[in-house]
């Protein structure tokens, strides 16, 4: 038996067997909405293989059951690049996800905006990215599923699904490009001008090698990021991560009402 089979047995033993719909990963700050979930929380250190999710502003535990009418793993916190030089340090959680019979993967994430009308506290649904790290999480696996198509790598009916929620909650929310900067550093005023001309709307640390390993797994995905504050040079902000944690509650609020009223029924 696999790592990811034995795990979800495991997650089954001590959740109920009833496959999750959908997979959601909390990014910094975010952590709270897996309180909201009405089902069991596994701690990671109890998934031999998690993350440790060392980052503060996560939650290292997998929470499964309902939000809303649709049952859910909730992953309460991630981990990064820079935090191993793994860029698949989420690959097992994928794997046992897809393992446990989800459809889909939502990932939130904090980020930096790099448009003046996208201010903090706004919501940015993720239209397309750009790996500007040039790393990948599939580098090293032997066969040929590794080669794979990211023309829809950003599903169009699970975000046509969360554009009607927010719309059904008058949340604006925002559509742009994602760009993935491995970190821990934040980026120079030159690389967020390097990336406004790529065409890149906000930029992050995370996210992107999830996209890549959801659709590696088959797993339909989306994401959505919170900004939580605009990138270097764009404004007077003093950027840390302890502003971005202080920050993130203001997205946070509307990206929750946007998840629940997107799992009050069931997805298309």
């Amino acid at each position: 038996m696999s790592r990811s089979a034995e795990l979800a047995a495991t997650i089954r033993d001590r959740a109920g067997a009833e496959p999750p719909k959908l997979g959601l990963i909390l990014g910094s700050g975010l952590g709270h909405l897996a309180d909201r979930v009405d089902g069991v929380a596994i701690p990671y250190e109890d998934l031999p293989g998690f993350p440790h999710a060392g980052v503060s502003g996560h939650s290292p535990k997998l929470v499964v059951g309902r939000l809303g009418e649709t049952r859910v793993a909730v992953f309460g916190g991630r981990s990064h690049y820079y935090e191993s030089g793994k860029a698949d340090a989420m690959r097992l959680p994928l794997e046992v996800l897809a393992e446990l019979g989800a459809e889909a993967l939502i990932a939130t994430n904090a980020a930096g905006s790099l448009q003046p009308d996208m201010p903090t506290g706004s919501l940015m649904l993720l239209s397309d990215h750009i790996n500007f790290s040039g790393l990948n999480p599939l580098i090293g696996e032997p066969t040929d599923r590794r080669f794979v198509p990211m023309g829809d790598a950003h599903d169009p009916d699970l975000r046509d699904a969360l554009r009607r929620a927010a719309r059904a909650e008058e949340v604006d929310l925002h559509e742009g490009v994602y760009a993935w900067y491995s970190g821990p550093s934040f980026e120079t005023p030159a690389e967020i001008r390097a990336l406004r001309t790529l065409g890149a709307d906000a930029v992050g640390m995370s996210t992107v090698p999830e996209i890549i390993l959801a659709r590696f797994l088959g797993l339909r995905a989306a994401a959505v990021s919170t900004i939580t504050n605009m990138a270097a040079g764009l404004s007077d902000e003093a950027i840390s991560h302890e502003h971005t944690k202080a920050m993130a509650p203001l997205g946070a609020a509307k990206l929750e009402r946007v998840l629940t009223r997107l799992l009050s029924g069931q997805l298309d």
